[in-house]
């Protein structure tokens, strides 16, 4: 990841984005990682066990639960909570380390997640929150993308109107409707915050050196 503006150092975000199951927020994340190099996945721990074709320590860390209360006893995590029944936390050390670097840690959590790194870093957090169309295409999208049995879109359903009530809490919601449209949202929210100024440390330097210019 680049940790430069290509003017100077500047300071990292994290970049949480949220959503109810099969509302698409993971297609945007992934989406918005390959065409912005300089954000990247913060790879969360969890106890889930792995999808077909996700990879230990690239979608995620697979670990078992005793190995997760270890991780929690040793407070490495920078937020974690259980969903659906499994846990997911966020390694603390490496996302510091990542945004003191000048990098961007892209995140694809539930509510509870988001609010908890609101919490505990909120000048170096920007959330965005994705709302399906409405209730019976958030279902439907469910069922089509074939990744969990009956009994788990139920469970999954049954929790999300509690999920989408928490969209106040986000500094932006995108309702995703049309993908194209949903992503381009999603980059131009992503641009936006890295321009800010309080994240790009170069600029006091640049501005001082234009003021003492002689002309």
């Amino acid at each position: 990841m680049n940790s430069t503006t290509g003017a100077g150092p500047r300071r990292g975000l994290m970049l949480v984005v949220s959503s109810p199951s099969g509302a698409g927020k993971t297609s945007l994340c992934r989406r918005l990682a390959k065409e912005h190099p300089a954000v990247a996945f913060s790879v969360s721990a969890t106890t889930r066990p792995p999808r077909e074709g996700e990879r230990d320590g690239v979608e995620y860390r697979f670990v078992d639960e005793a190995r997760f209360d270890v991780m929690v006893a040793r407070a490495e995590f920078l937020e974690w909570a259980e969903v659906h029944g499994y846990r997911y936390g966020t390694p603390r050390t490496e996302v510091m380390a990542a945004l003191e670097g000048g990098a961007d840690a892209l995140f694809d959590i539930d509510w509870q997640g988001a609010r908890s790194i609101r919490k505990s870093a909120p000048s170096d957090t920007v959330s965005v929150f994705i709302l399906p169309p409405s209730m019976a295409e958030l279902a439907s999208r469910l069922h089509r993308r074939a990744q969990d049995d009956e009994t788990v879109i139920s469970r999954r359903l049954a929790g999300a109107k509690t999920e989408i009530g928490m969209w106040s809490e986000y500094d932006y919601v995108i309702v995703n409707r049309d993908f194209e449209d949903a992503y381009g949202e999603l980059a131009t929210i992503y641009s936006a915050e890295r321009a800010r100024r309080v994240r790009n440390l170069w600029i006091g330097a640049f501005v001082q050196g234009l003021l003492d210019e002689e002309i």
